[in-house]
């Protein structure tokens, strides 16, 4: 009944609704209840997944984002809007997993060195569809580096990195037992969707088992204008086997396999809002594959590591013709790190990918590129005394790259990178970084080899292409005194020859971003905020003319709040997602417009019932105005007329796990 109530609420009621919650916001907590559930409580304070980083703290991680584990918690039965939500540096658009690309200080990941398990992807398929679709339920680590990143991170590492690592076994099983997993169940009003997701984990003589598994099945939703979101329905299934062995001498060898499918009606253009065109069947597929080998006590001048695995993105769809696109990525890694004391290391190694993009339809045959990369490179990690970090690193490159027309030719390049923190005092730390990276010369979107073809305007001038470069600052300092924390740093991509089908250019991104966070016994807050501007050849350009390397942003907001009530058996909170207006001064102004702010609240409660501690219920109430809007980071925004795919209006979602 009171779900009911809920789904009936008026915008009266609503604020009355956040009055109350803002309320229970500061409801007094029992210190002994608080120890009590500390095990138990997911905190906005990401210092439980930088725990899981092997070099957290190292000056090269200076700027780095870790996503908390309250908001992976948060984002299980979504998807990566939902991961980086709380983090305004990092934009997510496109409203629905197919089409989300995501954005970090304005430049699309697709330049970033992207990570799974060890194992590369970033598979570039078409440009209105989504190189990066991943499934929240099955991540337990998500780590962002932004612009510089270091050399044992990846090849080609242009704007920085996103690593993320999947669930083991022992996340799900409880310490001293065998068996363990959860159940977790979700309805949302909007399109009615239903998610349904079971994880399930065994544990034995240093054997670990993982099997995953979740479903999302829906109809369209609405936007907050009421209006229908045409080709927004979810079907997405997802699954993911993982195992692994651990000898007594520490000896560990895993190995993982994920499939997620996304098989529905979409928009032609799966990252465009209405349009009068018919919708199309896009039958999208993403495989990933891994083998890792580690030393889990590994000290001293041994301590190795091992990663081997493939990585495939594909597209069916009748976009010209019955048309197909597949991407793959083959990479490899050996690396050794050298414990030259509890503080100072060097770890050296080298890494290969080969990355295949190929397009066929009906009436085209096969149409690929090839690029393969052999990379060797080493990172030192010091401290020299107490208040000095540093991080040094040199990495160099080989690739070979094959195109369409029987093209062949090689590129090479040395990257470097440097960064230091140095803390004036207890309290206060100042950071800086800077990289030059060799950038490659990368594959292109799959949906565009059609342009070779003579018909199309082809062949492709390869010879004219040279291999991309780039320079990444940021400058930046922390300040804590005992729960609060504040900060920000100033930042600088500056990228040269970038590849557009057959022909180069430049692009930057800079900026500054902003954080605050403070953490009690059982809540916390943490504000971001994030000002990107964004250029080609020296301009500001508006969406269309920098697909796939960069958007237009602006200011970006983004707070969170949230308390145990140990009294009731409850965890309330909410979330703002703000973007400020934002009228660029476009080197070609026609047709464009600026881009309208929009602010966007968030509320959820859970309750664990004091009979069953194993049981939570949560309901939430998202886009609790009805804003009508579209993700800044969604395309085409600052077009005039254009119709860019909406966020959905208000939500209730509940959902209910069980952990066994």
């Amino acid at each position: 009944m009171e779900i009911v109530k809920l789904m009936m609420i008026s915008q009266k009621n609503v604020r009355g609704f956040l009055l109350g919650t803002c309320a229970a916001l500061t409801f007094p907590a029992g210190s002994a209840l608080a120890q009590d559930l500390e095990d138990e409580y997911f905190t906005l304070d990401p210092i439980t997944v930088e725990s899981q980083d092997e070099q957290q703290g190292a000056a090269d991680r200076g700027a780095s984002v870790y996503v908390a584990d309250a908001e992976m918690e948060r984002a299980r039965l979504g998807d990566m809007k939902d991961v980086f939500a709380g983090v305004a540096n990092v934009s997510v658009g496109g409203a629905i997993p197919v089409a989300q690309k995501i954005f970090v200080n304005g430049i699309d990941m697709l330049n970033l060195v992207v990570s799974m398990d060890g194992v590369l992807q970033n598979n570039r398929v078409f440009h209105h569809a989504s190189a990066n679709v991943f499934d929240p339920g099955l991540l337990k680590f998500v780590r962002v580096d932004p612009g510089v990143a270091a050399a044992d991170t990846g090849p080609n590492a242009v704007a920085g990195a996103v690593i993320m690592e999947t669930k083991d076994a022992t996340d799900v099983v409880a310490e001293g037992k065998t068996f363990g997993g959860d159940i977790r169940l979700g309805y949302a009003d909007n399109g009615e969707t239903f998610n349904r997701a079971l994880t399930v984990g065994a544990v034995k003589n240093g054997w670990e088992i993982l099997l995953y598994g979740r479903s999302a099945t829906g109809e369209n939703y609405e936007d907050g204008s009421g209006e229908e979101a045409l080709g927004t329905q979810a079907d997405l299934q997802t699954g993911l086997l993982k195992a692994a062995y651990e000898s007594d001498s520490g000896h560990r060898f895993e190995v993982s396999a994920q499939k997620l499918v996304d098989d529905a009606l979409r928009n032609q253009r799966a990252n465009f809002g209405n349009s009068a065109r018919p919708l199309i069947r896009y039958d999208t597929e993403r495989t990933n594959l891994s083998f890792n080998y580690s030393l889990t006590n590994g000290s001293g001048m041994w301590d190795p590591e091992v990663v081997l695995g493939y990585s495939e993105s594909q597209i069916a769809a009748a976009i010209f013709n019955q048309s197909n696109t597949e991407t793959s990525t083959l990479s490899a890694k050996l690396q050794n790190t050298f414990h030259l004391s509890e503080t100072n290391t060097i770890v050296a190694g080298f890494d290969f990918y080969d990355r295949k993009g190929e397009y066929w339809d009906e009436t085209v045959p096969s149409l690929q590129e090839n690029a393969r990369n052999i990379g060797i490179f080493a990172q030192a990690r010091f401290e020299p005394t107490e208040r000095w970090k540093i991080s040094t690193g040199l990495r160099a490159d080989f690739q070979n790259f094959e195109g369409e027309g029987g093209f062949e030719d090689d590129y090479s390049g040395i990257s470097g990178n440097a960064s230091a923190i140095y803390a004036v005092n207890d309290n206060l730390s100042l950071r800086g970084g800077y990289s030059n990276v060799f950038g490659g010369l990368q594959i292109e979107d799959g949906y565009q080899f059609f342009r070779t073809i003579p018909m199309f305007g082809g062949p492709w001038d390869y010879a004219s292409l040279d291999s991309a470069r780039a320079q990444n600052i940021n400058l930046g300092l922390d300040w804590t005194s005992g729960a609060f924390s504040a900060g920000g740093e100033i930042f600088k991509t500056d990228v040269k020859d970038a590849r557009e089908f057959d022909g180069n250019f430049d692009f930057s991104s800079e900026g500054f971003n902003l954080y605050a966070s403070y953490n009690w016994d059982l809540g916390g807050a943490r504000f971001t905020y994030s000002n990107s501007e964004v250029k080609r050849d020296d301009n500001l350009v508006a969406s269309g003319d920098i697909v796939d390397y960069a958007a237009p942003l602006g200011q970006i907001l983004a707070l969170e709040v949230q308390q145990r009530i140990p009294q009731a058996n409850m965890l309330v909170g909410g979330s703002l997602d703000v973007a400020l207006d934002y009228s660029p001064d476009y080197a070609s102004a026609a047709g464009t417009q600026k881009l309208d702010g929009y602010q966007v609240l968030n509320l959820f409660a859970e309750y664990s019932p004091p009979a069953a501690e194993n049981l939570t219920f949560r309901a939430e109430i998202l886009n609790v105005f009805d804003e009508d809007y579209a993700d800044r980071a969604s395309y085409g925004g600052d077009y005039a007329g254009f119709s860019a795919i909406k966020e959905p209006g208000r939500t209730i979602v509940i959902q209910a796990v069980a952990k066994f």
